[in-house]
């Protein structure tokens, strides 16, 4: 079974939305304009493109990132990697061309039959709906969380609020650096 793992930039406080600078979020950009760049902060970000082996992403973020990573050399190693967006709405049509293989799930069905192949783990950048649905239906294995110290407020956030049964997290990697920011993998236990 393929280990499905959710990369996320998240805010003391939880929230995931806009890190980059995207329209329409009071504090679009809090990772670069809040706090101090680190580099060896973000390594684990050229470790995740070595390790993974395919990509999955919700609808809106392949539209907001697939315009933009393709030409991105910090984004080199997923260029040829495959992808897959979960969306019962976007078509064939709506998919780049120079961005290598990407096919279309339409249920978290297909992406339970997708860590069912062969193959190594499967990374998930952003999709804040589409990590509320894996988390909910128990499809996330693992997560790689790089926690700033801020507090947002208001804002998308990593984790869904549904009401369910507690569930416990194990702490396998971690590091502080020193602008504040905190590497934390945790595996899902089950």
């Amino acid at each position: 079974m393929r280990t499905l793992i959710s990369s996320a930039f998240v805010s003391l406080d939880g929230v995931m939305e806009a890190p980059g600078g995207e329209d329409g979020y009071r504090n679009a950009g809090w990772t670069f304009k809040e706090v101090e760049f680190v580099p060896e902060a973000f390594a684990i970000k050229g470790r995740e493109q070595e390790e993974s082996t395919a990509i999955l992403l919700g609808r809106a973020s392949y539209q907001a990132f697939s315009p933009v990573w393709p030409e991105m050399a910090e984004f080199g190693h997923y260029r040829t990697m495959p992808k897959y967006v979960v969306s019962t709405t976007l078509t064939e049509d709506g998919l780049v061309s120079n961005w290598g293989e990407t096919t279309i799930l339409r249920s978290l069905d297909e992406v339970a039959a997708l860590k069912e192949t062969d193959g190594g783990p499967i990374i998930v950048h952003g999709s804040v709906a589409l990590n509320h649905s894996l988390a909910d239906a128990g499809l996330i294995d693992r997560y790689h969380l790089l926690v700033f110290p801020l507090l947002l407020g208001a804002g998308k956030r990593l984790f869904p609020d549904t009401d369910k049964d507690t569930q416990k997290l194990q702490l396998v990697e971690h590091a502080v650096y020193p602008n504040g920011l905190q590497l934390n993998v945790l595996d899902v236990v089950r």
